[in-house]
């Protein structure tokens, strides 16, 4: 794994979190390498989310410097940092009174890009994710959860951003459209060469779109590696209970 460095699109030093008496997150040096996907997993409350939250600016850290794409993400310069960053949550987030293609091209538009390239844009993002385009003229509710979570990737691509940020976002659907995403999830990253950091709580989608995975527990880094390293090679007796209480992906076996 290379070093961490000052050009990582994703870089937190010393940041640490409490919610309360909760210390939520305590990393020393966390770091996305550009053009890699890491997946970070855990069980509930192991600070994973948090993290995410951290990078994206939702929440501030108590101690610590968090940079995304080069730019500090601070209260002064997240609207600058803001448009290097692509956002998808669990089950999308789409604002349900506009419709798919109003809901892509909404940053884009705020931004005062004239309608061609907004479409030009538009066209790019259809083919790499394998949207018909007639589906952008309906509404969110219109949309099964495959088409919507399609949709909100689109969305969060339509600014062509340096980094990636996925919460959870294959949770709510049915094991069968999960696979689906899953395969088209890794290859639109390994097409688009994006800093892509997932959250999950599965290791088997952990291992089938990331480059790399890191394991948390009480706020902390337990292991970070391949799916390999820590079903050969764990850190802690902690690692191995929580590969073992997953079914492991069916080609690691």
């Amino acid at each position: 794994m290379p070093d961490p460095g000052p050009t990582d699109p994703v870089l937190l030093e010393g940041v640490q979190k409490r919610f309360g008496d909760v210390l939520a997150l305590d990393v020393a040096r966390f770091a996305v390498p550009a053009r890699t996907t890491l997946a970070v997993v855990g069980p509930s409350g192991c600070g994973k989310s948090t993290l995410l939250r951290i990078v994206v600016g939702l929440i501030a850290p108590d101690r610590g410097a968090v940079r995304v794409a080069g730019v500090p993400m601070a209260p002064g310069t997240r609207p600058e940092a803001l448009p290097r960053i692509g956002y998808v949550i669990q089950e999308g987030g789409l604002f349900p009174h506009l419709t798919a293609s109003a809901n892509v091209t909404l940053a884009a538009e705020d931004r005062g890009w004239p309608r061609d390239r907004r479409e030009a844009r538009l066209g790019e993002l259809l083919e790499l994710t394998q949207m018909p385009r007639a589906l952008l003229a309906r509404y969110p509710a219109e949309l099964s959860g495959g088409q919507r979570q399609r949709i909100a990737l689109m969305r969060a691509l339509m600014l062509d951003p340096e980094v990636l940020l996925l919460d959870e976002p294959l949770a709510a659907l049915d094991p069968m459209i999960r696979a689906d995403l899953q395969r088209d999830l890794r290859s639109v990253f390994e097409r688009l060469h994006k800093t892509v950091l997932l959250v999950t709580h599965d290791i088997g989608e952990a291992a089938a779109i990331g480059d790399e995975i890191a394991l948390m527990r009480g706020g902390r880094v337990v292991q970070r590696g391949s799916f390999r390293d820590l079903l050969d090679r764990p850190a802690d007796p902690f690692v191995t209970a929580f590969l073992t209480a997953q079914r492991p992906p069916a080609w690691a076996s």
